[in-house]
């Protein structure tokens, strides 16, 4: 009889399974070579603050992750808050240095940490009515001491330095304190100045000249170089498709960063309480901070 030798098997599993895998090849997820031929889209609905910026920076990084070649950022809000405005911007600077192609597109409003967010756009697209500008910071503290006064009421203050309690309601700012805060606001301003010029190739003495607070239509934005062209959203999502190399008619917009509806949503009434949720927030959980916002 002939020996015939058995075929050599690895002991092991694991190495057995190393060998199968050298010899097989890696294959690509179906849903990156779809986004690759897709036009991202993210809102900015409202003003801008922590919830925002959580929101808008999860959908950015998916962006990214997906690798979609471009994005359209719709932009309708009044601003909000420096630090998440700041933390947004440069989230979509990230995105553009991977070779997305960013296109702003501004809705009925975007005014100041709207302008800063949209200016780290390649492009931006505005309505010939869109509100925009408000460039500038805006700081607000309630002076309640005559009310608390009338009504019998008197704080006790302990602090470890003089500028501690700054801002506090029950008595009026000193004059260093508001030479404090305008400091404060000027270096604030500053940094908004500079976004803004090298977001739209301006010099810093240009965009100061318009960059006073005041609001501007977009037709003037467009004059003034704040915008690069006019017209609705339909036209921003074709120029970020054209910009990527896209076909405008064949490429397919994909929501990223969807707001969570709440049940509130469903009760009669809720365009009221949603804008009276915002006033409040606005005028007591901002109260004291730097803001890049429009308020009317």
């Amino acid at each position: 009889m002939v020996n015939r030798a058995e075929p050599s098997w690895p002991s092991q599993p694991a190495h057995l399974f190393r060998i199968l895998r050298s010899h097989v090849m890696p294959m690509p997820w179906p849903w990156r070579r779809k986004t690759r031929k897709t036009l991202a889209r993210i809102a900015i609905e409202g003003p801008i603050s922590g919830g925002t910026r959580t929101r808008v920076l999860k959908a950015l990084e998916e962006v990214g992750q997906r690798e979609c070649p471009a994005l359209l950022l719709r932009i309708d809000s009044p601003g909000g808050t420096v630090g998440d405005s700041q933390e947004i911007h440069a989230a979509v600077r990230r995105l553009r240095q991977k070779g997305c192609r960013v296109v702003a597109d501004f809705g009925n409003i975007s005014a100041s940490g709207g302008v800063y967010v949209g200016v780290a756009a390649e492009r931006i697209v505005a309505n010939p009515g869109t509100i925009t500008g408000s460039i500038g910071v805006i700081l607000r503290g309630n002076d309640l001491s005559r009310l608390l006064e009338r009504v019998g009421i008197r704080f006790d203050t302990v602090k470890s330095g003089i500028y501690k309690d700054i801002l506090s309601p029950d008595r009026a700012l000193s004059e260093d304190e508001r030479l404090l805060l305008q400091q404060l606001i000027d270096a604030s301003y500053d940094q908004f100045v500079a976004a803004v010029a090298e977001g739209r190739g301006l010099a810093e003495a240009t965009v100061r000249s318009f960059a006073d607070g005041r609001v501007f239509t977009g037709s003037q934005a467009l004059a003034l170089g704040l915008v690069d062209e006019l017209g609705d959203e339909e036209r921003a999502r074709r120029l970020a498709a054209e910009l990527a190399g896209l076909d405008p008619d064949k490429t397919r917009t994909v929501e990223f960063g969807k707001p969570t509806k709440r049940l509130t949503a469903l009760l009669p009434g809720r365009a009221f309480l949603a804008t009276l949720v915002e006033a409040v927030t606005l005028d007591l959980a901002w109260s004291g901070q730097p803001l890049w916002l429009y308020r009317p």
